[in-house]
């Protein structure tokens, strides 16, 4: 379970914003002690400024066995060839510990169509000569996708895929798209917070800016949820994208993605205000998701 060309990453992960804001040393002091409590695996985006492969090198450097996962590198923010370059010194200096999560991510390329624009940028990646020596390791490579082609240029193309903001029926739909050997890495928000009506809210400003991108709103679509409930956030679509209540109630609804078919599932912790870390949250998370001794 949670194994990306034999690199195990363990059931559960940790994914988080968090590190696109802090100082570098309290981002040293802060993945250093979730790898003390056992978390494998940690995903961070690409949106705030900070370089995808950069902030995933010094994710590499300040831990000794973590796997890093970018989710996602947009291709906008760098030529094929020089993602290709960062991921390849990475799987050598860091041996069987990055993966190269890939993903359209808008930006520039906003007007372009998002498989025709992955498509080509996997051409680009896989026609470069692997320089000598090869690296100690292989460098993995998944990918953002959500709809039925993209899942499948994912399954064709590289290990594997990511989801984002999804709920359990689309982990389900992805599973049997990519098959049984393709990996499926499932990210989901989660807030410890057992108020219906001040988790709702709290939500709906976490999911306010992907319920009104043209990408996210075709994505509801499919999965079913109304023009209105997708423009006023309904109350469905607010349960089913963030997992919120006590931590027994939030465990137990991270458990149904890996029921319905992911191998791994990155818990992003929302609701913290600025400032302040989601360290006590990650604590209790690791309490409750890893095993005994430590890697979920």
């Amino acid at each position: 379970m949670g194994s990306i060309d034999g690199l195990d990453l363990g059931t559960f992960g940790l994914y988080t914003f968090d590190f696109e804001v802090q100082p570098a040393a309290r981002i040293r002091e802060s993945v250093q002690e979730l790898e003390e409590q056992g978390w494998r695996s940690l995903w961070i985006p690409e949106l705030l400024g900070r370089d995808a492969l950069t902030h995933a090198g010094y994710l590499l450097s300040c831990t000794e066995q973590m796997r890093i996962i970018n989710g996602i590198a947009q291709i906008w923010s760098r030529g094929a060839r020089w993602a290709y370059g960062a991921a390849l010194l990475l799987a050598d200096a860091y041996p069987d510990r990055h993966v190269l999560g890939l993903g359209f991510g808008g930006g520039q390329g906003a007007a372009s169509k998002p498989l025709a624009s992955m498509t080509a940028y996997l051409d680009e990646m896989d026609a470069l000569q692997t320089p000598n020596p090869l690296p100690k390791a292989p460098m993995r490579r998944i990918m953002a996708a959500y709809g039925p082609k993209m899942l499948e240029l994912a399954r064709e193309r590289t290990a594997g895929a990511q989801t984002y903001h999804v709920n359990v029926a689309h982990t389900a739909q992805a599973r049997d798209i990519l098959g049984p050997d393709a990996f499926l890495g499932v990210e989901h928000a989660v807030l410890f917070e057992s108020d219906p009506d001040k988790a709702r809210a709290i939500a709906r400003k976490h999911l306010h800016i992907y319920l009104n991108t043209p990408y996210n709103i075709a994505k509801f679509r499919r999965l079913g949820y109304s023009e209105e409930e997708i423009a006023g956030g309904s109350d469905r679509i607010v349960d089913d994208l963030v997992f919120w209540g006590d931590l027994d109630t939030i465990v137990e609804k991270l458990h149904a993605h890996v029921e319905a078919g992911a191998d791994h599932v990155a818990v992003q912790v929302i609701g913290i205000e600025p400032g302040e870390s989601a360290m006590p949250y990650w604590r209790l998370l690791g309490e409750a998701l890893l095993p005994q001794g430590g890697n979920a």
